[in-house]
């Protein structure tokens, strides 16, 4: 994987040199955009660009599996929290910290309300799995 689109005369696209730096900082991104290198798999999972590298298997959907395998990680958990921190950290990374922290409270208040995190702590406190319903 890369943005190669040097190698072609191009520059990288779809906000490309805006969210590598961001992600690697400002000297590596521009060493591998200016370079074009491709990445192994490997390569990227080590320097942080992606969670998992998977060697492929013979029907061509190690990937897949591996995707399945974390979504059936998530699933039991409560829906609604995943949610707001999906939108916590999202909406957060687009401003700075202060306002970042800010966002996270709104959804931390959004979240207070709702049975499942009533029933997060109930089945804590009675040392059993909860029991998520997304209400």
């Amino acid at each position: 994987m890369g943005l190669i689109e040097t190698t072609r005369g191009l520059l990288p696209g779809a906000g490309g040199t805006q969210r590598l730096p961001r992600c690697l900082g400002v000297a590596l991104a521009k060493e591998l955009i200016f370079t074009g290198r491709r990445l192994s798999g490997t390569q990227a999972q080590a320097l942080g660009l992606v969670n998992h590298a998977v060697a492929q298997n013979e029907e061509g959907n190690a990937a897949y599996h591996r995707a399945r395998e974390l979504a059936q990680e998530i699933l039991p958990q409560a829906p609604i929290a995943v949610r707001l921190g999906k939108v916590a950290i999202d909406r957060g990374m687009e401003v700075d910290i202060a306002s970042g922290m800010a966002i996270e409270g709104m959804c931390y208040a959004q979240n207070i309300p709702t049975q499942d995190r009533l029933e997060g702590m109930a089945a804590f406190r009675e040392k059993r799995p909860p029991r998520f319903v997304g209400e």
